[in-house]
């Protein structure tokens, strides 16, 4: 202890400073008469005891509370528990007999107060144990000082020992300091020392007087001297004993001291700090790091980084980065800079511990993209892949596969191997590139993914949720951007083997678009294109030593190309045509495809199959007239309206009219297919025979041996036709005649009634009895209520009347009229029919002078 350094990190306080009472001249209060033998601290107050047997309890400014009896004789121990208000005194009791002890301990229950009298009061006495007689010495629970060394006591025996020299007075415990007050046998001067066990150090030094007892209260050390004065010392605070310690660059007892003190982290991170800056400045590296290193978590890690910067010091950075990692405190930049510096050092075996983990279980302590960036970036590709693969970022590995190292089968065979949603992703955004350098097996992993071929038990071609949970193919068409012959082979496939995908709307959309367009490009042949055009223009206009042309072959090669391309237009024409009947097909009410995209991709390329299926689907019949006349083809015209203009099947008659104009404009010799056409307009009587010359007439190359025929038998039927309509007036004309003669005979003439039976009951007509202008009789009973019709008569006049109102109606309405008038193939007929019927000349007049 001689070679401890000693520190000033007490100093003398004011007695009663915050206590409400005292100064520096604080003492004993003179209630107390005795001399003070002993004292404790505890629960906020001094307890001390006297050798008149007296206890005083004193508070913070050391005043008298208030004082018992406690003992008959000298008080010589006392002891306040700090978990209970209980005193515990020893003390000296006189008694009569010799056999019992005069010392005693005695327990009082400070919060139980009994009277004593009127003025007095004393704490109630729990509990009194004789402890000692008088053949053995008073003893003293856990310290003990000697001349030659301090020991301590434990429950299993002696413990640890302090030896220093001097006349040990009074030794105590404060906050893990050892009070000792040493008396010089020389001097006879005691001194008070503050002992620090742990840090090996004194913390306090100072000469006191006589001091009569030593107790620790309020967070003090407080002294009694034997002229009952009373010396407070304080333990000063942190700072300032750190300060004490920094002045003198003593930063391992400061770290030793806030570390034995269990000082928050914060302030060990700050001594730790000012160490190291210490030994920085002294440029001794390794140990500053040292110290920063046990910082990590409270210090700015740039306030570290900065200062190792240097290449010279790169090696003490990288051993602050990879504790931050450690702790998973790193940031992304602390990870590109670590990284850094391991390719900078190329020290693969540090690179390959902290990528790989060697152990392969170990979890990622770091920003997953930067390191695979800056790796990517120094060229550390297979510890790049590494962290993508292990960290799942499938996408990231594909990455460096494709773009960096070209590897674009073992990309494919990555792929395979993920769950099909994750393969999907990545497909989609690595799809071009690979389709590009591997477009065969791109598009057999496609197949995988949207039909699921890999798995039977979910393969399936039926209708079911499954195939709302597979990717659909049209998610992948972008990746066939510059290649769109492997697209068209791609959902070819697909609709092969799925019937009723939710997307095959869209994919035969996409399919129309690629068969039917002209420019469907080829990779092989867009490279051989380009290839011949570039000789063609360097070598044009020069020539061989043979004397042939430059670009002969050239030509020739492209001719061979243009052969090959319009082939392909025309199996893919064929394609087309099939996939828009087998999706619409007769027994469906909508096709499987957008009817007017197909429209309009068949009328863009000129695709006339198409363009007439769909017109014929739709029953545009006059657009698919119209696709025959643009053509010139005569026999597909004729063809077309026999079966279009078929109205036993539903067709339009009325194209045979068309078809009767498109020859009469024509301009040219076409009598053979006026002939053909004549007889199906004779068949089907669409055309009348007058619209028929004045059409014909409009051709100056056709005779009149082309209509002889026809007029001659439309002349004989419109004849016979008149015979029967005369022979129709004459018979209508008696008719008349006769319903004339019976009304003048019924207003001129009476009417014999000479029925001698009831046409109801056949039974003998008596009276009364009702007869009809019918010539039908009745009994009036036989008619019940219906007095003023024949009941045999009434319902034929009933349905009359029904038809006149009928006629009168439709006379109104002229909806009805015209729409009889456009669906006849004769509008005179329909116009006479009404006047026949009296409906049309019908006018109402009305009234004169608007009544």
């Amino acid at each position: 202890m001689y070679q401890w350094r000693k520190f000033e990190f007490f100093e003398e306080k004011a007695a009663g400073r915050g206590g409400g009472g005292g100064g520096s001249s604080a003492a004993v209060p003179a209630e107390i008469a005795g001399r003070v033998t002993c004292c404790s601290g505890g629960r906020g107050r001094v307890a001390v005891g006297c050798d008149d047997g007296t206890v005083g309890l004193l508070d913070r400014g050391f005043r008298l509370s208030y004082g018992f009896q406690a003992h008959a004789s000298s008080v010589l121990f006392l002891q306040q528990l700090k978990q209970r208000n209980v005193l515990v005194t020893v003390g000296d009791d006189d008694q009569s007999s010799s056999q019992s002890s005069a010392i005693c301990l005695k327990v009082f229950d400070l919060d139980k107060v009994q009277e004593e009298g009127s003025s007095t009061t004393a704490p109630f006495c729990v509990q009194i144990l004789r402890i000692f007689t008088d053949h053995f010495p008073q003893a003293k629970d856990l310290i003990i000082g000697r001349p030659e060394a301090v020991y301590f006591y434990e429950v299993d025996g002696r413990g640890p020992c302090w030896a220093f020299d001097g006349d040990k007075k009074f030794v105590g415990w404060f906050r893990g300091y050892l009070l000792c007050i040493i008396e010089d046998q020389r001097t006879q001067k005691g001194t008070l020392n503050v002992y620090d066990l742990k840090n090996r150090l004194i913390a306090h030094s100072m000469p006191v007087g006589d001091v009569s007892h030593l107790v620790c209260e309020w967070g003090y050390i407080i002294l009694i001297m034997d002229d009952k004065k009373i010396l407070c010392i304080g333990e000063k605070d942190m700072e300032s004993k750190l300060d004490m310690l920094f002045k003198k660059n003593l930063y391992t007892v400061a770290i030793n001291l806030v570390q034995s003190q269990q000082a928050d982290p914060a302030s060990t991170a700050e001594v730790l700090r000012k160490y190291g800056d210490h030994l920085y400045g002294k440029q001794e590296y390794d140990e500053a790091m040292s110290q920063y290193i046990h910082t990590i978590g409270h210090l700015e890690p740039s306030y570290v980084i900065q200062k190792f910067l240097d290449a010279k010091r790169i090696y003490n950075l990288t051993n602050y980065l990879e504790k931050l990692h450690d702790r998973g405190l790193a940031s992304k930049d602390h990870t590109t800079l670590l990284l850094n510096c391991y390719t900078k050092l190329k020290d693969v075996e540090k690179l390959n511990n902290f990528i790989k983990d060697e152990d392969g279980i170990g979890e990622i302590k770091f920003d997953v993209e930067t390191a695979i960036r800056v790796c990517r970036a120094a060229g550390y590709h297979e510890h790049a892949m590494f962290v993508a693969k292990k960290s799942g970022r499938h996408e990231l590995y594909l990455k460096i596969l494709l773009e960096d190292l070209g590897r674009y089968d073992e990309a494919l065979q990555y792929i395979s191997g993920l769950e099909a949603n994750q393969a999907g992703l990545t497909v989609k955004e690595y799809g071009k590139i690979l389709v590009e350098h591997r477009p065969a097996e791109t598009v057999e992993i496609l197949l995988r993914l949207c039909t699921n071929l890999g798995d039977p038990t979910t393969r399936r071609g039926s209708n079911s949720m499954h195939l709302l949970m597979i990717p659909s193919p049209m998610d992948f068409v972008n990746i066939f951007v510059h290649s769109a012959q492997y697209l068209m082979e791609f959902l070819e496939n697909y609709i092969k083997a799925v019937k009723d995908s939710p997307a095959q709307t869209e994919i035969h959309n996409t399919l129309l678009e690629l068969y039917i367009s002209n420019d469907l490009s080829f990779p092989s042949i867009s490279q051989e294109n380009g290839f011949e055009n570039h000789n063609t223009k360097e070598t044009n206009g020069k020539e061989t030593a043979n004397g042939y042309k430059s670009g002969t072959r050239d030509k020739a090669n492209l001719g061979k190309e243009d052969t090959k391309i319009a082939k392909s237009i025309v199996d893919r024409r064929r394609k087309g045509l099939a996939l828009l009947k087998s999706a619409w097909t007769s027994e469906m009410q909508d096709p499987l495809y957008d009817v007017d995209l197909a429209l309009i991709l068949c009328n863009t390329h000129a695709f006339k199959d198409g363009l007439l299926f769909l017109y014929e689907k739709l029953k545009l019949y006059k657009e698919v007239i119209s696709c025959y006349k643009q053509a010139h083809d005569h026999q597909g015209l004729i063809a077309c309206c026999k079966k279009l203009g078929d109205s036993s099947q539903g067709g339009d008659p009325s194209l045979w009219g068309d078809l009767l104009k498109y020859f009469g404009e024509l301009g040219e010799d076409c009598s053979k297919e006026v002939k053909e056409v004549l007889t199906y307009i004779e068949k089907e009587d669409v055309v009348p025979p007058i619209v028929v010359l004045q059409t014909l007439s409009k051709n100056p190359c056709l005779t009149l041996s082309v209509v002889k025929d026809y007029i001659a038998r439309k002349l004989e039927q419109e004849s016979k036709l008149i015979e029967d309509d005369r022979k129709s007036i004459d018979k209508y004309q008696e008719e008349t005649e006769l319903m004339k003669r019976e009304i003048e005979d019924l207003k001129t003439n009476a009417k014999v009634f000479q029925l001698s039976k009831c046409t109801a009951c056949t039974f003998t007509l008596d009276l009364p009895a009702v007869h009809f202008m019918c010539m039908h009789s009745f009994h009036l009973r036989c008619l019940g209520d219906n007095e003023k019709e024949c009941p045999e008569c009434a319902p034929e006049y009933r349905s009359v009347m029904e038809a006149k109102q009928k006629l009168e109606q439709n006379a109104r309405d002229h909806d009805i009229f015209f729409r009889q008038l456009r669906g006849s193939k004769d509008g005179f007929s329909v116009v006479a029919d009404y006047f026949s019927k009296g409906i049309v000349s019908k006018t109402t007049v009305p009234p004169e002078n608007g009544r």
